[in-house]
């Protein structure tokens, strides 16, 4: 049976073009922007890559057209978002990439370069990235509350118990049209966080429980003082 997404030679011309998109600095510094699951105006991304209105206006239309982004027309303004979380993850896991293949870093470690706020907990798409967030997910699956399969986890019964504690419904998360719990890279830290559809439920719920809240710097998360007693006490498995 043939693969559609082969050509006749064998090749996979998909591969290089989205590696051509990715390619250019401006480009890729609007996808950087917009990995914390934003939505932002056509005039802010190219301030931020440092463009003209008419070269990020032809960027734009390139990554949206290559499906890495979604377009929004809000009245007379458009604005552009990570089109969905599996491109958000597969753009995180480039940049661990590109972090390990660093040239003045020969050995995968913890990227220390990274500023402190946003290694320590900062948003990846819809969920919570860095240091905090790869703990509590070694935790949860250390404590025997997610069970791992390959790149893909389930919630055990005392997982489902803990995350109803949390105030997350399983079975409703189970039934969003996304995958329900996955493993994601994170670049800063060289090891897994928790995404899928119950690594965005974890961010909203501790964020109404006033444990984590958003920042004026993108991407970067503020955990309260209530939220660290939280996880603290998780982490020790108080």
């Amino acid at each position: 049976m043939s693969n559609p997404l082969i050509d006749a030679a064998g090749h996979f011309p998909g591969l290089s073009r989205i590696g051509a998109l990715l390619a250019d600095p401006g480009r890729a510094a609007m996808l950087w922007a917009l990995m914390d699951g934003s939505a932002r105006p056509a005039g802010e991304l190219t301030l931020i890559a440092g463009l003209s209105p008419s070269a990020a206006s032809a960027h734009l239309a390139r990554l949206t057209e290559g499906g890495l982004l979604a377009l929004e027309v809000r009245g007379r303004h458009r604005y552009y978002r990570i089109a969905s979380a599996d491109i958000a993850a597969s753009i995180e896991a480039l940049a661990n990439v590109a972090q390990a293949a660093a040239p003045q870093r020969p050995t995968p470690r913890p990227a220390r370069t990274v500023p402190v706020d946003m290694r320590y907990a900062r948003t990846c798409y819809d969920h919570m990235a860095g240091e905090l967030a790869v703990r509590v997910y070694e935790r949860m699956v250390g404590d025997g509350l997610l069970t791992p399969h390959g790149d893909t986890l389930d919630a055990t019964p005392a997982g489902a118990e803990q995350l109803a504690g949390w105030g997350i419904d399983v079975a409703r998360q189970r039934a969003v049209r996304r995958r329900f719990a996955c493993t994601c890279p994170d670049w800063s830290e060289r090891r897994p966080h928790l995404g899928g559809a119950l690594g965005a439920a974890l961010l909203d719920a501790w964020s109404s429980h006033g444990w984590v809240e958003r920042t004026e710097k993108p991407r970067v998360l503020r955990v309260t003082p209530a939220g660290h007693r939280h996880f603290d006490d998780f982490l020790r498995g108080a």
